[in-house]
């Protein structure tokens, strides 16, 4: 009794633990000393044993209870020293076994698992990003043979497995503790094929291919994942199908950007557009529509075409066509054409020289 640690301190956990920690912390030393890690070493085996101990009394309201009040004495006294965790302890067990084993617990038996996602890249274009659209898509996958049902072998031609006695699973003594795990020989099946199917050749599955019809909705963009349910590969033991996630990929527009949900338009007009005003015809992915450019507009200015943009995927409205405005200065004048700006620059107050070349930088430094 003297020599026995403290339950507490071999769970490493506070006396006010709530019993979701004491599980983690059982759990944690359960999988760091189970003998199945460190098979050969009493000491990490003797570990193990004093924390199953420990998370048997303390996993326990009442045990605890009489543990808090009088130690170890209370405990042997109790009859429940070194005995197995109450509530609780093939849950633990279950998620340790969960880890070492890929899902097979201690009952036995081989269990449907679920099948691998698979991914499927598609590229749209910017108009059927904004739009959206229905895509036929074709992919091979695997599909349960149906000449075998999935099982591999002809009919009746399946055996009971003499390694496992058909349970799928084999129990082996570690230490002090009895595990099970998945039979090698029939692969959890239970049994052993004879006469393997000849359309599968004994794998229970053919790679066919099919077409889906996969929605998209407007307002996708680049990296936008569409998830297509039980359209993944079949699922081992009878599970069920993994999913098909549709990866986007959005092509680009000659005229127009995007930011988010907003499309982008640079509009060039012409320097006396823009110091007297104007209206211009401007594209928008459903046809031109006509903005009104005030006297005066200076290079870079924004205007927006309200809802022009792209639907939000998130259902948070619609964007807009936001217009940038880009000034053009001529590169070669006209006589007529120099005379009215030499006026001009004249009636501003501006020194220019009368050479084409000058003339023109004294022009776009008006505009800068």
């Amino acid at each position: 009794m003297a020599n026995k640690r403290d339950y507490y301190e071999i769970l490493n956990v506070e006396k006010t633990a709530s019993a979701d920690e004491l599980k983690k912390a059982y759990r944690k030393l359960a999988l760091k000393y189970h003998p199945d890690r460190n098979a050969g070493n009493k000491g990490a085996e003797d570990k193990f044993k004093e924390a199953n101990e420990a998370y048997s009394v303390l996993s326990d309201a009442q045990k605890r209870s009489q543990y808090d009040q009088f130690g170890h004495a209370g405990a042997q006294q109790g009859g429940f020293g070194g005995g197995g965790p109450a509530g609780g302890f093939s849950d633990v067990f279950g998620d340790i076994f969960e880890e070492f084993f890929g899902g097979q617990g201690p009952q036995g038996g081989s269990r449907a698992q679920r099948g691998n996602d698979l991914r499927y890249n598609l590229s749209v274009s910017f108009e059927e990003a904004l739009l959206g659209k229905e895509e036929k898509i074709k992919l091979r996958r695997p599909e349960q043979c149906s000449t075998c049902d999935g099982t591999g072998a002809k009919a009746g031609a399946t055996k009971r497995c003499v390694t496992c006695n058909g349970a799928g699973q084999v129990r082996f003594q570690q230490g002090f503790f009895t595990v099970s795990r998945t039979c090698s020989a029939c692969r959890g099946a239970g049994a052993i094929i004879a006469d393997p199917c000849k359309k599968c050749k004994g794998q229970g599955y053919i790679e066919r291919e099919k077409t889906l019809s996969v929605r998209i909705p407007p307002g996708v963009d680049s990296g936008t994942r569409l998830r297509v349910n039980g359209e993944g590969e079949i699922g081992p033991n009878g599970g069920p199908a993994g999913d098909l996630y549709v990866v986007l990929s959005v092509g680009d527009h000659p005229e127009f950007a995007r930011d988010g949900d907003h499309i982008l338009y640079e509009a060039s007009i012409s320097f006396v557009k823009a110091a007297l005003g104007a209206t211009i015809e401007v594209p928008t992915i459903k046809g031109e529509t006509p903005l009104k450019i005030p006297a005066g507009t200076q290079d870079g200015r924004i205007f927006r075409l309200k809802g022009l943009g792209f639907p939000s995927i998130r259902g948070y409205g619609i964007g807009d066509q936001v217009v940038k405005i880009r000034l053009t200065i001529p590169t070669k004048l006209s006589g007529e054409e120099r005379e009215a700006l030499e006026k001009y620059a004249k009636a501003s107050g501006e020194a220019v020289h009368s050479e084409s070349g000058t003339i023109l930088e004294k022009v776009k430094h008006l505009f800068d």
